[in-house]
């Protein structure tokens, strides 16, 4: 069982001229719940909720594990993850006291708010319980894992048993299946459970929906090939007690894999088996192109923004430890980070002299190390920023070109590779005087035929018409030669309307245009990549 959340179909993402929508399914598991029967263990479940209007609307229920402190839920989430948004959810967890719908009805055992963007950009998040007043549900921990369904690879299998062990005294055993997948840290995850099956015939056919990357960790450390993927899948009866572990190859003829009793096999030295897992037959569908997001930071070091030593400069480092452009990497930065796997951004600087000849630079590693100019998320490009500041002289002019191009190098490359697609963003801070208005025309028009956009966060007071000329959104931008940008990349967003505005106010403005930007590049190449989401 799965539930849903968004109006699009279970399918696949839905995609608009002006969102950009991903479907994710989410998995939850929980551990050291706290114990509130008194006889026996909690019994606990699963409520899903989804911030709306300030108020905490539900989403759907897992199923009751009986007597489990440690419990894996079958059932998925599946929602409509909105990259330019921040959805909220909280999962909530509690025991089953009484056969009722009314939450208030079972004890609380404990809850974990945070947004599904810091959810899929973990992939698999493991945190905390708290209670209601914020403290410590005692040692309880949940593990939230997201898996992107959009046009993802599907596993499709179809099985049956023979011989399996009689578990009950009275009547047949009631068998199932447990599909495990093993994720990076070893262990094995619930993928899929089928229905009770006494005819041991498990016609529900079982989808495991994997992204591509995610093979090699599926097929328990092989390689993933073109001739034929590996896999390794994990078949467990709970009820009776029997696994197998088996290997397949794909494309495949009709195998049987041993069910194993450990218990069983460690008795008796004549053990055979207790029973057959029958793989009847196993389709895995062709590939499609998986966006790689990659977010460059560029920051503006010209003297346009006074003396850094100056408390009227927009780079003074005041005593609580902040300026304009500190506020704007921290806002910002934090809103990129949530789609962003590794959350490993390169920064670069422009318009300032540099040790020790200094020459000015328009396109330097702020951290000083043009080989490896990656910074780890938001707080390492603040301590980057903070950290050069001494070191470099503020100078000008205030050139945007050479950065943007310095960028479009690496999208033009990422043309050549067949391996992902690819998509860059480059996010300019800037006070928004420009000198080289015409070259910065001719850069933007080119780089629009590449996977880039641009978004410029403009800082200070200072008259912004030249940022909202180059944002194209009232007329076509065009080249000094009169060549037409082939479609609008830029986004621009004064800091300055939404200093204190709330996060999810800057996010919206910030990635208001991102995801047409995306999705009209890749419609223009007539490619399809599995993700158009920031990850």
């Amino acid at each position: 069982m799965a539930y849903t959340l968004g109006t699009g179909p279970d399918s696949g993402p839905a995609m608009g001229p002006q969102n950009c929508v991903t479907r994710v399914e989410l998995s939850v598991c929980c551990g050291n719940l706290l114990d509130r029967d008194v006889a026996s263990k909690s019994d606990p479940f699963l409520v899903l909720f989804h911030e709306v209007d300030s108020n905490w609307v539900e989403i759907g229920r897992t199923e009751t594990a009986v007597n489990n402190l440690n419990p894996v839920f079958g059932v998925k989430f599946k929602v409509d993850y909105h990259f330019e948004e921040v959805q909220k959810l909280k999962f909530s967890l509690f025991d089953e006291d009484k056969c009722s719908s009314q939450l208030y009805e079972h004890d609380f055992l404990g809850e974990y708010i945070c947004t599904l963007g810091v959810i899929v950009s973990n992939k698999k998040l493991h945190r905390s319980l708290t209670l209601a007043n914020g403290k410590p549900a005692g040692k309880g921990t949940i593990t939230i894992t997201a898996l992107e369904l959009s046009d993802n690879r599907v596993i499709t299998l179809s099985l049956y048993g023979r011989k399996l062990d009689k578990k009950d005294f009275f009547g047949k055993s009631d068998p199932y299946l447990e599909f495990h997948k093993q994720g990076d840290d070893g262990k094995w995850m619930l993928v899929h459970r089928t229905e009770v099956s006494w005819k041991l015939l498990f016609t529900s056919v079982f989808v495991c929906q994997l992204l591509p990357e995610n093979l090699v960790s599926f097929a328990n450390g092989r390689n993933a090939n073109r001739a034929g993927v590996r896999m390794s899948v994990n078949c467990v009866g709970v009820q009776m007690g029997l696994s197998c572990n088996c290997s397949l190859s794909v494309p495949f003829h009709q195998v049987e894999f041993e069910c194993i009793n450990p218990k069983k096999q460690k008795k008796k030295k004549s053990y055979k088996n207790s029973g057959i897992i029958i793989l009847k037959s196993c389709k895995v569908n062709q590939d499609t192109q998986r966006l790689i997001d990659i977010h460059y930071v560029g920051i503006d070091f010209t003297a346009s923004n006074g003396n850094p030593r100056e408390p009227s400069s927009l780079h003074y480092i005041n005593p609580l430890g902040s300026n304009e452009y500190l506020s704007a990497i921290l806002a910002v930065g934090q809103i990129i980070q949530d789609y962003d796997t590794d959350k490993m951004f390169p920064a670069l600087g422009f318009g300032a002299q540099l040790p020790p000849d200094w020459k000015v630079s328009h396109e330097f590693a702020i951290n000083f190390d043009p080989t490896n100019p990656f910074c780890q998320g938001v707080e390492g490009i603040a301590q980057a920023y903070s950290a050069c500041l001494p070191h470099i002289r503020f100078y000008g002019p205030t050139n945007f070109s050479p950065i943007i191009t310095h960028v479009a190098r690496f999208a033009t490359q990422a043309l050549q590779q067949e391996t992902a697609a690819q998509y860059f963003t480059l996010l300019i801070i800037t006070d928004g005087v420009i000198s080289d208005m015409d070259e910065t025309r001719h850069a933007i028009v080119q780089a629009a035929k590449l996977p880039m956009s641009i978004i410029i966060i403009g800082v200070g007071n200072a008259d912004f018409a030249a940022m909202e000329f180059l944002d194209g959104d009232s007329s076509v931008l065009r080249s000094y030669t009169g060549e037409e940008a082939v479609r609008d990349i830029v986004q621009f967003v004064p800091f300055r309307d939404f200093r204190n505005a709330p996060k999810e106010t800057l996010a919206k403005s910030v990635l208001a245009e991102l995801p047409q930007q995306v999705t009209q590049y890749f419609k223009q190449r007539n490619l399809s990549p599995s993700n158009t989401a920031l990850e």
